[in-house]
């Protein structure tokens, strides 16, 4: 069952040369309990299509539909009740927290402010939520500062699950961490996720890790969903080919695997009105003249959407 449907989503930013086209008529949909990871370059609006679908900041066109409620449109009362049931954890652990708070004091900030607890059931509720996370109870009085990557991390996600959501936007949230840590990290989502069935969008770029974390995965480039579908399928039958470029940088641990790496030619389409071709065909290898008309997100195979006028004849399908 969809928790979150997202229905033709546009977020553009006014230039000087024109509308940068961030997120654009993007359509998905996540079931509840699930884990959808959104994959692709930096700068391909990824962030910026996490933080637009719980109002961090408006969209510009478009429909989101949460838990069967329209919250495309919401008064800003609305929009702060919302926040009780959508939460993000940011990218970086250390520039999202307030450094003259304590950890005590940030993770209670959201019991105060959304749930209005009382001071004693504020306390109750920190432990219970740095216990959750594992974080020890001697640092209750510690500042940002004097703690490492991962319990920083401990603590925007304890801040998140204070407001008791249904869905949290994970931002990046281990790209700024050591890889033992980002395990570390992964495994404590994952385990609160069947521990409470959340619901995450998992923002990374990242194959490798995404391919851990989530149920479904949607490619995203340059501001649209090139390809959408169950992680294992996406893995193991890739169909377009900016997916198979970033499936072939991903490292394998064998010096006797041979290398197969895609390497993108060519120069990137501006996102400041890119027109309503194909956004990767000024890098792809099989570009025709129908990449310059618009391509649509099209089912091929059972739950395996993509945009691209060359999948059947590229793919044998």
């Amino acid at each position: 069952m969809s928790l979150l449907e997202i229905k033709d989503l546009k977020k553009y930013f006014s230039t000087p040369r024109g509308q940068l086209h961030a997120v654009d008529d993007v359509t998905m949909s996540i079931n509840a309990g699930e884990t959808m990871g959104v994959v692709g370059e930096s700068g391909c609006g990824k962030s910026t299509l996490g933080r637009t679908i719980i109002n961090l900041q408006p969209k510009t066109a478009g429909q989101v539909i949460f838990d069967g409620r329209d919250i495309t449109n919401l008064s800003k009362r609305e929009s702060k009740n919302l926040r009780n049931e959508m939460q993000i954890i940011f990218q970086d652990p250390y520039s999202s927290l307030n450094p003259r708070y304590t950890v005590a004091q940030t993770i209670q900030m959201p019991l105060k402010t959304l749930k209005h607890m009382n001071k004693a059931d504020m306390e109750a509720e920190t432990d219970r939520l740095m216990d959750m996370v594992g974080l020890d109870q001697r640092f209750r009085l510690s500042y940002p500062h004097e703690l490492d990557g991962g319990r920083r991390q401990r603590i925007g996600i304890a801040r998140a699950l204070a407001a008791n959501p249904k869905f949290i936007v994970c931002d990046e949230p281990v790209s700024a961490l050591d890889v033992s840590i980002q395990a570390q990290i992964l495994n404590l989502l994952m385990d609160l996720q069947d521990k409470f069935g959340l619901t995450y969008m998992f923002i990374t770029h990242n194959m490798a890790v995404v391919r851990h974390i989530s149920h479904n995965i949607s490619v995203m480039y340059l501001g649209q969903l090139v390809e959408t579908s169950p992680t294992d399928d996406l893995f193991e039958h890739p169909l377009h080919p900016y997916t198979k470029a970033l499936l072939s940088a991903i490292p394998v641990p064998d010096i006797d695997h041979p290398l197969k790496r895609i390497v993108l030619q060519g120069e990137l389409t501006s996102p400041i009105e890119p027109g309503v071709g194909c956004r990767f065909a000024a890098r792809c290898p099989y570009q025709t003249e129908a990449c310059n008309e618009k391509q649509e997100l099209r089912e091929v195979l059972p739950n395996h959407f993509v945009s691209c006028c060359k999948v059947h004849e590229l793919n044998n399908i």
